[in-house]
């Protein structure tokens, strides 16, 4: 697996260090606007096939299908951190010279996630490297879209 970004691992560090990034943290930093966001509320992206591959997702990931009436709740994920970061236009991490985005999923236990992957048929690579904010692995979803696992490194 490739090097990660330093600039990437940083962010993730002081994300983790400094609980900055956590949902309800209040910030008392100057020039931040008074109201923020809380979170991300949704991911959108096309698909060649959205049924198939929103199946995919929920049969691999545990990722719950989007309700069909607003009776049904939707997945939820855990409270953590999360890492927001734009990367450069000509960025090889993602892949794909024409891929635009590339999502991070925080898994509690990244071995455990891997030999499930592996085990219903999916290639997962796992990067030999632990870094200061934890392990990742790679995989691609069914339309080649770029997937990393995070499993944060736990304090104490």
């Amino acid at each position: 697996m490739k090097k990660k970004p330093t600039w990437l691992v940083l962010i993730a560090v002081a994300l983790v260090s400094t609980g900055d990034g956590f949902a309800g943290t209040p910030s008392t930093s100057a020039g931040l606007p008074a109201q923020r966001v809380t979170g991300i509320g949704g991911l959108f992206f096309r698909a060649n096939d959205p049924a198939a591959l929103a199946r995919w997702y929920r049969d691999k990931l545990g990722i719950d299908l989007l309700p069909s009436d607003y009776g049904q709740k939707p997945w939820t994920q855990e409270a953590g951190p999360t890492a927001f970061a734009p990367f450069p236009k000509d960025t090889k991490y993602f892949g794909r010279k024409e891929q635009g985005w590339m999502i991070d999923f925080r898994v509690n236990d990244l071995d455990a996630m891997v030999a499930q992957l592996r085990a219903s048929g999916e290639k997962v690579t796992v990067d030999a490297q632990s870094y200061p904010n934890g392990r990742f692995a790679r995989l691609h979803d069914p339309e080649g879209n770029p997937i990393e696992l995070w499993e944060p490194k736990r304090k104490g």
